[in-house]
């Protein structure tokens, strides 16, 4: 187990802003977790769990507990004929199992592919990407239960997985300390379900594409848009997606076409726009409809490149706000609302913030 005070968080979050954390642990293995979490919770000390710090948003005045890091990433591998159980700790790399299960041939994960962060982060917002979602692959979770300081499985039906959502998004009760995929041997991807992508591959909607091209093709696509993190990059300096995709229903669609009517859809984002006046949306299962985010940003006036002072819109894609150094937590906050206000005011819409909030608030 490592320890150091007074550490930094910007030094930990993709944003590069957060104020300093008390101390930070990193435990490099189960027993060591299970000890330090119930130490800390018998003398009520607060807690933060920090995976990659790729989706989180920290106050200037930092935390004035202890931050934890998991250091272990095992990955075991347990192959049932065409099917593949694999074992990952939460600590691993989310894209270096991605690139893993491609390389090996399992399909289940390729369109995840240059997500930054932990696989134990994963679960908890149910990332998704290009059509595909972590929890169509999630088989169960073993955690660590603070309420009675004991490790439990919860199986993928419990998860109560929902879009971009879990049981354990926004709650401090469970530690994510591995996850259990079911993935299936192929050398071809699951059916392509995302236009922009299918596009880029020169296919159809529903079609199949090699494993690897689909892996390569998401990564150029994930570049294009500086969602993926390069240190060469200043457009990556970001949480990713800031804005949750609304999904709205049928009578608040119609609304937002109203006062879009007349206008020409042209976002490049990979929704699937089609006449003037239309606005871009994807069907849900219940019936209604997610309309993108970048499209409602971009239409209440806030174009990609945007800048203000230290903090700004990115170049390649309206839903990133980027920290482009020497600002503070309070400058990216400040933005966002104006953002958010603007798009409540022209369409009416509420847009929900996808990173985590520590000690502050959109």
């Amino acid at each position: 187990m490592r320890q150091e005070q007074n550490v930094p968080l910007a030094r930990l979050t993709t944003l590069r802003l957060g104020g300093p954390a008390a101390r930070l642990v990193e435990v490099e293995n189960l027993d060591e977790l299970v000890a330090t979490v119930r130490d800390l919770d018998g003398r009520g000390e607060p807690l933060l769990v920090v995976g990659g710090g790729s989706n989180l948003v920290v106050a200037d005045e930092g935390f004035s507990g202890t931050v934890l890091k998991l250091a272990f990433d095992a990955i075991t591998v347990d192959e049932r004929g065409e099917q593949l159980v694999a074992s990952v700790d939460g600590g691993a790399d989310w894209d270096a199992f991605v690139a893993r299960a491609v390389g090996e041939g399992y399909r289940g994960v390729e369109c995840l592919s240059g997500i930054p962060g932990s696989v134990g982060a994963t679960p908890m917002q149910n990332v998704g990407a290009y059509g595909q979602e972590v929890s169509e692959t999630i088989a169960r979770l073993r955690v660590l239960d603070r309420a009675t300081g004991a490790l439990a499985w919860i199986d993928r039906a419990d998860c109560a997985f929902a879009y971009r959502s879990s049981r354990f998004r926004g709650q401090t009760r469970y530690i994510i300390v591995q996850v259990v995929f079911a993935l299936t041997r192929a050398t071809d991807s699951a059916p392509i379900r995302y236009a922009e992508l299918a596009r880029a591959l020169g296919i159809r909607d529903g079609e199949r594409a090699p494993l690897r091209d689909v892996r390569e093709t998401v990564l150029r696509l994930r570049r294009a848009k500086g969602m993926v993190i390069d240190s060469s990059d200043p457009e990556s300096v970001s949480a990713g997606s800031f804005f949750v995709n609304p999904v709205v229903d049928a009578s608040t669609l119609a609304a937002i076409e109203r006062l879009h009517a007349g206008t020409v859809v042209s976002t490049g984002t990979g929704d699937s726009a089609g006449a003037a006046g239309t606005v871009p949306r994807f069907s849900t299962a219940d019936g209604r409809f997610k309309v993108p985010a970048a499209w409602l940003i971009e239409h209440a006036g806030f174009t990609k490149g945007h800048r203000r002072g230290p903090v700004g819109i990115s170049t390649k894609h309206a839903l990133a706000l980027v920290h482009r150094g020497g600002g503070t937590t309070r400058d990216l906050l400040a933005l966002a609302r104006d953002v958010r206000n603007a798009v409540h005011t022209r369409f009416g819409v509420e847009l929900s913030a996808e990173p985590i909030m520590v000690g502050c608030a959109l």
